[in-house]
């Protein structure tokens, strides 16, 4: 089997939760970690006993843990036992209690899975569910907490699928569904959404699980947390955001390239950028009308590009938006380049140097940062929150 090439395959990581019904926070926690010097992507999803704001401690202690452990190479066993041993014991059950799955991406698309008491992983490929062989760890002070450890190759089109038994166990007790979904049930459903479209992400894969957990349920009622993570090696999605004229205007001609030697969709943000590339490639800018409002300008149409914008001023309601800022996300030129970021997974944020005098000028709002800043925070929220591969490239 030959080893996965990082450099040409992207591994998209994914999660999609629901809180159990009644509930304020999900008793299940979901980290990941991209560690770009390392090639390495390490993803960890936790389910505390019980549910609420207990189980939600249970979980996210374990994450946090597990994340940190295994990114510094513990050992398996001494780790689980860390974890085992901090977690608080329920004052109801006088247990300390939390399921977890671990998958470590190693350089080469090497794979080392550690699972704990959750429903058993799928590695699905060419619509085959692999089996591997698992080694199963004891902890001498812990007996009846079993580590399931397994090392493995991915290669391109692999998904990992793995989840919390609010997935497994939905409908249970109810016809026709008495014993729950199983992992049975989600294996058949996984194979068949797969076989329909062979290029479905990780994300829609996630959320379909989640969807078709909670249709197995009466009413279609969340009657525990429900977590789905995805991992889908594939070949990368890439996106090239330009904003701001070059430093010097000979580079036009170069700058303008960007757009036409891209292999991925394209975003101008900015008008001076804009009026740049369709000068130098010849191309028309149309502008979108119907989009009036909102406080920022309309976007526009280019030829080969996927989106036009306004440039400081909407990148920095993208960056609100990146951060949880609802406002932001339901203005249009937002709502529409938060599309396009969320689609991708490589994304080149080229950035002219010349400065714009007019954002020099103090009577504009104080929060309206120079676009070199916007575009680092934009670079700290893709990588840190959206788990997206960014590189920045001043012209």
């Amino acid at each position: 089997m030959a080893a996965m090439n990082i450099d040409e395959t992207f591994v998209e990581v994914e999660c999609c939760q629901r809180i159990k019904d009644g509930e304020s926070v999900c008793g299940d926690d979901f980290k990941s970690v991209r560690l770009e010097n390392e090639d390495r992507v390490i993803a960890v999803l936790s389910d505390g006993l019980g549910s609420g704001i207990k189980a939600s401690l249970l979980s996210t202690m374990t994450t946090t843990m597990a994340l940190e452990f295994i990114a510094r190479n513990m050992e398996i066993l001494q780790s689980a036992e860390i974890i085992m041993d901090t977690l608080p014991v329920c004052e109801y059950r006088k247990i300390s209690y939390a399921t977890f799955t671990i998958v470590d991406v190693l350089s080469g698309g090497k794979i080392r899975t550690i699972e704990m008491d959750n429903p058993p992983l799928i590695h699905l490929r060419n619509g085959r569910d692999l089996q591997w062989e698992k080694q199963s760890l004891v902890s001498a002070r812990w007996p009846d907490r079993k580590l399931a450890v397994a090392e493995f190759r991915a290669v391109p089109g692999d998904r990992i699928i793995f989840c919390s038994d609010g997935v497994t166990q939905a409908g249970l007790g109810h016809a026709p569904f008495k014993f729950g979904w199983r992992r049975e049930g989600l294996l058949a459903f996984v194979q068949e959404a797969v076989a329909r479209q062979p290029q479905i992400s990780a994300r829609e894969l996630s959320q379909m699980v989640v969807a078709q957990a909670c249709m197995k349920n009466p009413n279609y009622s969340c009657i525990d947390d429900i977590s789905c993570v995805v991992i889908y090696f594939r070949r990368p999605r890439r996106l090239r955001l330009l904003t701001g004229p070059p430093f010097k205007k000979e580079n036009d001609r170069d700058f303008a390239e960007m757009v036409e030697s891209f292999d991925g969709k394209v975003i101008i943000s900015g008008g001076t950028t804009a009026n740049i590339v369709s000068r130098e490639l010849r191309r028309e800018i149309t502008t979108d009308w119907k989009q009036l409002g909102g406080g920022l300008p309309p976007t526009s149409k280019m030829k080969g590009v996927d989106l036009v914008t306004e440039g400081i001023l909407t990148l920095t309601e993208v960056a609100r938006a990146l951060d949880g800022d609802c406002k932001a996300r339901n203005l249009p030129a937002v709502r529409q380049i938060m599309t396009l970021l969320a689609e991708s997974d490589v994304i080149e944020l080229i950035v002219g140097t010349k400065v714009n005098e007019a954002h020099q000028d103090p009577n504009l709002p104080v929060d309206l940062e120079i676009r070199r800043n916007i575009v680092k925070r934009l670079k700290q929220l893709l990588e840190e929150k959206y788990r997206k591969k960014v590189y920045i490239k001043y012209f």
